[in-house]
């Protein structure tokens, strides 16, 4: 491991050069360029992560068949010390071993096998037809019958009304056209507030996170709203898988020694595979930025390139609840408006810990009669 390519200096220099410039919100590409520079399986230290970047599938394979009967993803010091002085548990996301385990099998049961998806889909779907209901009586009172808006708040308003009514079996009538409730305002805002505050705190130890006063209060700040959201009745803080796009790696600590693009990387190291860079690597996909469902449908090898909800015992939780709201939300919206984006130009996008755009782009709305 010792011979693999490094990007940039030192660990504190390379953190001191993205804090100095802003550029935590292009870190995705900052990987890109790593392996463009460096290849296809390099070592990254930024502050207090030190791990080995890849991009192929077929080291994503590896790395995925080493990770053992606890698999482990990176672990979030800032969140860890949030729950721990306020007095709160740890969740699903944070826990390792075998205390994980047994939640997860629970969970599993509840929300990702069939038959617990097969009970929340009709809920989904009454969701669905409100929302395309709504969204039509706004489109026909439009001037011309053509309405263009930012649909950010509109597909949150969904998002949290859909996964409410499927986890909770309540409704929080934030379908009605208007701003949506007070209480879903602030938690949006919450949400969006603690992660553009996770990123810069991601590569701290824990005893340096209140090395920037304002900036850890801030992230406290957000996140004691997100817990007083959940504690209230019917408003759930952890129901919004589909809120935003997918992460832009899928790390794991293997459990054993692991051979990637002939490195031996040793058991314990954090390894991430680097889902935006592989979406966009010609030698992965041909022509990758061209719209082409038709590649997940032929002849070739797709094996370990389809990894956004992560792979294996520790995949995405809410996977089965986003892909039925996705499927169900484009079902009913499609079938009852055309759609047009106002600008053809490409979305650029940010990382703040999640990948988002830049920008919601804006979309006009026709009804189809």
């Amino acid at each position: 491991m010792e011979e693999m390519p490094r990007a940039g200096r030192g660990p504190w220099a390379n953190l001191l050069s993205l804090w100095s410039r802003g550029g935590f919100q292009d870190f995705h590409r900052r990987m890109e360029g790593g392996f463009q520079r460096l290849g296809p399986v390099y070592r990254d230290r930024v502050g207090s992560l030190d791990c080995v970047n890849v991009l192929l599938p077929r080291d994503a394979a590896q790395l995925l068949r080493a990770e053992g009967p606890f698999p482990r993803r990176m672990g979030i010091a800032a969140w860890s010390a949030h729950r721990e002085l306020r007095g709160h548990r740890r969740g699903l996301f944070l826990l390792n071993g075998p205390a994980w385990r047994s939640d997860r099998l629970a969970l599993n049961r509840a929300v990702l096998c069939p038959a617990g998806a097969r009970r929340f889909v009709p809920l989904l779907d009454a969701v669905a037809r409100d929302f395309a209901r709504s969204l039509r009586g706004r489109v026909s009172a439009a001037p011309g019958g053509a309405l263009t808006i930012d649909p950010h708040p509109l597909l949150f308003r969904f998002t949290l009304e859909a996964s409410s009514f499927a986890l909770f079996g309540e409704r929080l009538g934030l379908l009605g056209g208007g701003s949506g409730s007070g209480g879903a305002q602030r938690f949006l805002g919450a949400l969006e507030e603690m992660l553009d505050t996770t990123l810069p705190l991601l590569f701290l130890p824990r005893p340096l996170l209140r090395l920037h006063p304002p900036l850890w209060q801030r992230h406290l700040r957000a996140w004691d709203l997100i817990f007083q959201h959940g504690e209230t009745p019917g408003t759930p803080a952890h129901a919004t898988p589909g809120l935003y796009p997918v992460g832009i790696t899928v790390q794991r600590y293997p459990a054993t020694d692991v051979v990637l693009h002939n490195y031996r990387v040793p058991a314990g190291t954090l390894c991430q595979v680097a889902l935006y860079a592989m979406g966009r690597c010609p030698d992965v996909f041909p022509h990758p930025e061209r719209y082409d469902p038709w590649r997940w449908l032929g002849k070739d090898d797709t094996t370990f390139k389809a990894l956004a909800f992560g792979f294996g015992a520790r995949q995405c939780i809410g996977r089965r609840l986003a892909e039925a709201e996705m499927m169900l939300f484009l079902a009913h919206v499609l079938s009852n408006f055309s759609i047009e984006a106002v600008s053809t130009e490409d979305v650029p996008t940010v990382f703040r810990f999640i990948l988002m755009p830049e920008k919601s782009p804006l979309l006009t709305f026709r009804t189809l009669d």
